[in-house]
């Protein structure tokens, strides 16, 4: 379903910036959100930003919003999340999933997305 890459290296300074990369294989049919996850060491899977590509509606967790940017490209084959200005707590595992769409709070849930990517991992370290 995901083909997930790290564009980039998966450990990085705070401050540096980093791009993930999901490749979809099909899709689910009607209103769906493509999304990212994270989930840090000894933390649950936590929503990070999620983006319908009907309408292009993005939602960002707070912790992460001003510094993450979701987006796909115009076949909507590809998802991206560019990380910017990274913090020591970013570091975590991340997965893109996908989930049909009713609300942002689908966006915040693991239980709502139907199929998932195979992590990746990001540290964050001085």
């Amino acid at each position: 379903m995901f083909s997930c890459r790290r564009l980039g290296g998966g450990l990085v300074q705070p401050g540096e910036s980093l791009r993930l990369s999901c490749a979809a294989s099909k899709f689910l049919s009607g209103s769906f959100a493509l999304a990212w996850f994270r989930q840090a060491p000894g933390k649950e899977r936590e929503g990070v930003s999620c983006i319908v590509p009907s309408d292009g509606h993005t939602y960002y967790s707070d912790s992460v919003k001003g510094r993450f940017t979701i987006s796909r490209d115009n076949d909507k084959t590809m998802v991206y999340l560019q990380m910017s200005s990274l913090k020591i707590e970013d570091t975590a595992v991340y997965y893109c999933a996908t989930g049909y769409y009713h609300s942002d709070y689908i966006c915040t849930k693991p239980v709502f997305m139907d199929y998932w990517g195979k992590g990746t991992l990001v540290t964050v370290s001085s």
